[in-house]
C-alpha cells in the first residue's frame, strides 16, 4: 500500500514538473506594416513573458521570449515581412538557448518601439503587441503638403528670393479663375481639410457582414472614394486617417486630425445588429450630456470598445479620452458638429433610408476633438444583408461619398470655415 501511494505521488510530481515547464504555442502571428507604424502581435493561449533591446550598427530590435514553442506561426513569420514595410527590413526567429526563443527584427532606420501585452477580448486570446513607429513621427500637415506639392507642376524658384513657408501658408491657394466660379462662395478663401476616418483597421476587422463582409475594408472603401470626391473638389482636400489595413487608437486619430489642422473631422462606419432586419444610416455627434437615445448609448459603448479589439498600449497617456468635458470652445465645437450632421444625414435620406429621421449624440470618444467639428457616419447596417450587398458595390460607395460630400458643402455654404486658434491639452 505505502509502495503505491509513493508511486502515484512520484507520477504526480513527473506531470507537476513536465506542465511546469510546458512550452507556449503562439497560434497566431500578424504583421500590420503602415506609414504610420507597424504592428506585430503574437497571440497564444497563455501570457508570454518577454524581454527587449536594441543593437545599433546595423539597427536592430531583438525580443527573448521566455518558454514558447518554436511552432509553424513563428516559423511562416519572417515571410510575411513585405519590402514595402517601412521600418522592418528582415525577421528571423530561432532558439536562443534552452527555454528562451529570440526573435531578431532589422530595421530600416531609427525607430520607438511599445512592446506590451493584452489580455483576451472578444475573439482572440492573450496577445503579446509590438508597436514600431518611426523615431521622428510623420507629420500628417507636411506629408499632406507634399502630397499636393508632388500633384503638381513643377514651378522655377528665384535662387535670390528667400522663401519660408509656415503650415498655414502651405496650404493657401490662388482663387480660382474667373471663368470657373465657385458655388460655394467660401471655399475661395483657402483650402478646406478635411479629415477622414475609415473605422476599424488591423485587429479590429469591426462588424461582419452574413456574407464575410468586414467593416473595416468597407469603411476605407468608401472614405478613399469621398477623398477622390473631395480633392477633385476647387478649394477642398481630404486627409486620410487610415489609409490601409492597420489600427489606429481612438484618440490617435483625434490627434491626427488636429495635427493636419482639419476643418471637419468625418468618422465613417457600418452599423450592425443581432437581426438582420435593421437598416438605414444614421449620423451621429459627440453630447454634452447623456445619450439621446438607449440605442445611442450602446452604440457609443460598441465603438468606444474598438480600442480594447484593436489592441492600445495603456501605458501611453491619452490626453483625449481622459479629458473631462466640457468647456466653453468643446461647446462650441458640438454646436457645429450638430449642424454638419443635420446637412450630411438630409444628403444620406436621399439615397437611403434613415435608420432614425434625427442626428443622435451620445459621447462616441473618437469625436472628443475640442476644436474641430465631428461626426460619425454608419452609412448602413452590414448585418442587412440588402445593405451589406450594396456597401460592397462600387457604385454604391460612390453615391454615398457623394451624398457625405454634398452635405459638407452644405455646411460650409451656412457655416463659412474661419481662421481660428487651437485650443491646447493640458497635458
Amino acid at each position: 500500500m505505502f509502495e503505491r501511494t509513493l508511486k502515484s505521488v512520484f507520477l504526480l510530481l513527473l506531470v507537476w514538473a513536465g506542465s511546469a515547464h510546458a512550452e507556449i504555442p503562439v497560434t497566431s502571428a500578424r504583421l500590420w506594416p503602415a506609414q504610420d507604424y507597424t504592428r506585430l502581435t503574437l497571440e497564444s493561449k497563455s501570457a508570454i513573458r518577454y524581454k527587449q533591446f536594441t543593437l545599433s550598427n546595423p539597427d536592430r530590435l531583438v525580443i527573448d521570449l521566455d518558454e514558447i514553442e518554436l511552432g509553424a506561426a513563428l516559423n511562416e513569420l519572417p515571410n510575411k515581412v513585405s519590402k514595402e514595410d517601412p521600418y522592418i527590413s528582415s525577421l528571423r526567429i530561432g532558439r536562443f538557448k534552452p527555454g528562451i526563443a529570440r526573435l531578431v527584427l532589422d530595421l530600416k532606420s531609427q525607430v520607438k518601439p511599445q512592446l506590451f501585452s493584452l489580455k483576451p477580448v472578444g475573439e482572440y486570446g492573450h496577445r503579446l503587441v509590438l508597436d514600431i513607429y518611426p523615431a521622428v513621427p510623420v507629420d500628417p500637415l507636411m506629408a499632406f503638403v507634399a502630397q499636393q506639392l508632388a500633384a503638381s507642376e513643377p514651378v522655377a524658384s528665384d535662387s535670390n528670393t528667400e522663401t519660408t513657408k509656415t503650415e498655414d501658408a502651405a496650404l493657401a491657394t490662388q482663387p480660382p479663375a474667373a471663368s470657373a466660379p465657385q458655388p460655394y462662395p467660401e471655399l475661395r478663401n483657402r483650402v478646406l481639410v478635411i479629415a477622414l476616418d475609415a473605422g476599424h483597421g488591423g485587429e479590429d476587422p469591426g462588424a461582419l457582414g452574413r456574407s464575410g463582409t468586414r467593416e473595416k475594408d468597407v469603411t476605407l472603401s468608401i472614405a478613399r472614394e469621398l477623398k477622390v470626391q473631395i480633392d477633385a473638389t476647387p478649394g477642398m482636400r481630404a486627409v486620410l486617417i487610415r489609409d490601409g489595413d492597420y489600427f489606429i487608437p481612438l484618440s490617435g486619430r483625434v490627434e491626427k486630425a488636429r495635427r493636419a489642422h482639419a476643418d471637419l473631422f468625418v468618422s465613417i462606419h457600418a452599423d450592425a445588429f443581432v437581426k438582420p432586419h435593421a437598416r438605414g444610416s444614421s449620423v451621429f455627434a459627440l453630447s454634452e450630456g447623456g445619450a439621446t437615445s438607449a440605442s445611442a448609448r450602446w452604440l457609443a459603448k460598441k465603438e468606444n470598445e474598438a480600442d480594447l479589439i484593436g489592441g492600445v498600449n495603456l501605458a501611453v497617456k491619452d490626453p483625449y479620452l481622459a479629458r473631462t468635458l466640457l468647456d466653453l470652445s468643446q461647446t462650441a465645437t458640438i454646436n457645429d458638429s450638430m449642424k454638419l450632421a443635420k446637412h450630411v444625414l438630409n444628403e444620406l435620406g436621399g439615397i437611403n433610408k434613415l435608420h432614425r429621421g434625427r442626428v443622435e449624440q451620445a459621447g462616441f470618444a473618437v469625436l472628443k476633438s475640442p476644436d474641430v467639428p465631428s461626426i460619425l457616419i454608419e452609412t448602413a447596417f452590414i448585418s442587412n444583408p440588402t445593405e451589406e450587398s450594396r456597401l460592397k458595390d462600387r457604385n454604391y460607395q460612390r453615391t454615398m461619398a457623394s451624398a457625405i460630400l454634398s452635405g459638407i458643402k452644405r455646411y460650409f455654404a451656412q457655416n463659412p470655415a474661419l481662421s481660428k486658434r487651437r485650443v491646447a491639452l493640458n497635458e
